[in-house]
This record gives C-alpha cells, sequence and structure tokens, in this order.
C-alpha cells in the first residue's frame, strides 16, 4: 500500500503507484466542484429564463394561465384585453406567438369550468380559428368575459370609434322632389 508522505508518492511493495491516492484522483475532486458548479450555474440561468418568459408581457389587464395546465408548464400563456383588442401571448424558448383580435370582431366568448380551473374560448365573427385559452383561474375567466362585454358595449356606443365632430357641418340631404299626378 502507497502513502503520501511529504508531498512525494510511495510506491506499494510490488512496486505499484496506488491508484487511489494519486495526483489523477485527488485532481478529480477540483473537477467535481467545477462540474457541479457549472451545472448549478446553467440551471440558475434556466431558472432566470423561464421566470423572466412567464412574467406579464404588457401592462394593463393580463391574465396568466397556471402552470399547473397542460401546454403551461413552462411557458404560460397570457391574454391582454384593452379596450379595442384582446392579445393572446404565448412565449417559447427563442420568440414568441401572438394573435391579436380586434374588439368589433369578437363574435362571443365562452367559458368552460373544470373542478380547479377554466377554458376561455374567444370565437370571432370572421370564421377563423377562435383564441382558446386553457388554464386559467374560474376568476380570472369570468373577470375576462366582463372586460370583453363591458369594452365591447363602450366600442359599439361610440365611446371608444371616431365619429363626426359636433362642430362639423353636415351635409344638406338631398330628397327627390315629389311626385305630382
Amino acid at each position: 500500500m502507497s502513502l503520501k508522505s511529504g508531498g512525494r508518492l510511495r510506491l506499494s511493495p510490488a512496486g505499484h503507484q496506488d491508484s487511489l491516492t494519486s495526483e489523477l484522483v485527488t485532481g478529480e475532486q477540483a473537477w467535481l466542484w467545477w462540474t457541479a458548479a457549472a451545472a448549478v450555474a446553467i440551471l440558475v440561468v434556466l431558472g432566470v429564463w423561464i421566470w423572466r418568459k412567464g412574467a406579464p408581457f404588457a401592462a394593463g389587464d393580463v391574465f396568466r394561465a397556471s402552470r399547473l395546465s397542460a401546454g403551461n408548464r413552462l411557458f404560460p400563456t397570457q391574454v391582454l384585453i384593452t379596450p379595442t383588442s384582446v392579445v393572446q401571448f404565448t412565449p417559447r424558448w427563442i420568440g414568441k406567438r401572438e394573435e391579436t383580435i380586434h374588439m368589433a370582431h369578437i363574435a362571443s366568448v365562452k367559458i368552460d369550468t373544470g373542478v380547479l380551473l377554466a377554458n376561455v374560448l374567444i370565437e370571432t365573427s370572421g370564421g377563423t380559428d377562435p383564441i382558446a385559452c386553457h388554464g386559467h383561474r374560474k376568476g380570472d375567466a369570468v373577470a375576462m368575459k366582463d372586460l370583453i362585454e363591458r369594452y365591447q358595449t363602450d366600442y359599439y356606443r361610440g365611446s371608444d370609434r371616431p365619429g363626426p365632430r359636433p362642430d362639423a357641418p353636415r351635409a344638406a340631404s338631398v330628397e327627390p322632389p315629389p311626385i305630382r299626378r
């Protein structure tokens, strides 16, 4: 058996170097520490990346799907509702997927509730594929529907649409002359 004393490596009685006390084996501990540190650093960078992708993408009424729902584990889908449009935002590893529907093109909003979460289906009047929002909390789903209905009501009442100015001159109406018999 060999022992290390005074910085020297002793050989076993047979004249062979013992592998458990060689410089290679004692150097492996440093290599393992560096490998573990690199793995931890990579995990921290990935964690920060995933956390940042899940943060709200805009200011305002943003509803984020639960990470407990299917398809939303790493990057939950978010829905932004503004007075003029509904935006579905889905982050990806690289890039994003964003779909916008103008408030005037929303035909209906359906809520399908489950035990814990709800799905919201926003259908368009143009016949295109609806926006399907899976895995929102029930309260958020109801709030999304209420906001869309309120903004649509405001839009169709004319509060957000540009219209004729009250001080603008009106065009003279042209009526056909009366018919004489």
